[in-house]
């Protein structure tokens, strides 16, 4: 795509979030617009301030959003790599964009640290970018974009995937400022079902450990989706983490 057409596209994605309220929506018109890159998935978290934790956010209140892979981030989830992403940890250090194979190729970055990025690609990431978004009093946001190709971003992609992920981010945080947090009222056993969802289990496997079926497992799984607005028992567990609720 040429330079003005990139220009265009972002200029049509700033003017259509002008009038979204909902962080969800904007995420949508986010993901159209990375289309235009032949980059379909994005992942956006905010993690608390000094702590290597992509599910643990300053803000129980803030948006967690990403439409990777559901066999990756069940995978990521099971597997702890939250805790030793080298992606999080160039974040945490730098303010600008960055692509992941710079990451890889760090002579800082270990061999377990390259595992991650070594798995991501066998599930379709290939090659991402990442936009570290540091705010006051410590708070720390990230966003990447993934695609499934091996092929680099070009420099001018990744500034137009700047501009957006910052426009992006900003939206958000005065949404997540202006609503009042809602509270999730789980039952004992949504917890405990949703808990070891989260900690990789499947549900038959869950109704053995707690010794209820599997279809009531799956029965108070989608309890808990339909609560905490999720489409997946994945992004239920995440938000249920980044709320407070659970405690993996």
């Amino acid at each position: 795509m040429g330079l003005p057409q990139i220009a265009v596209e972002l200029s049509r994605f700033l003017d259509q979030t002008d009038s979204i309220a909902q962080s969800e929506q904007l995420f949508d018109l986010l993901s159209a617009f990375t289309l235009s890159f032949d980059c379909p998935w994005i992942a956006y978290g905010p993690l608390a301030p000094d702590h290597q934790k992509v599910l643990k956010p300053a803000q129980p209140d803030s948006a967690v959003m990403l439409n990777y892979p559901d066999e990756w981030k069940e995978r990521y989830l099971e597997m702890g790599y939250d805790r030793i992403d080298p992606i999080i940890k160039k974040g945490r250090k730098g303010v600008g964009a960055f692509r992941w194979s710079e990451v890889y190729k760090d002579a800082s970055t270990t061999e377990n640290e390259r595992r991650v990025l070594d798995e991501a690609a066998t599930f379709g990431l290939r090659s991402g970018v990442t936009v570290p978004l540091h705010g006051p009093a410590g708070s720390f946001t990230i966003i990447s974009f993934a695609q499934p190709s091996d092929r680099e971003f070009q420099n001018k992609t990744i500034i137009y995937l700047q501009l957006a992920a910052l426009h992006f981010h900003l939206k958000v945080t005065r949404l997540d400022n202006s609503s009042v947090l809602k509270q999730h009222n789980l039952s004992f056993r949504e917890k405990e079902c949703i808990l070891w969802a989260a900690r990789g289990k499947s549900s038959w496997e869950i109704g053995s450990i707690i010794g209820i079926s599997e279809n009531t497992v799956n029965f108070h799984l989608k309890n808990v989706m339909h609560k905490l607005d999720a489409a997946s028992r994945i992004v239920a567990a995440i938000k249920a983490i980044n709320l407070g609720i659970i405690d993996v």
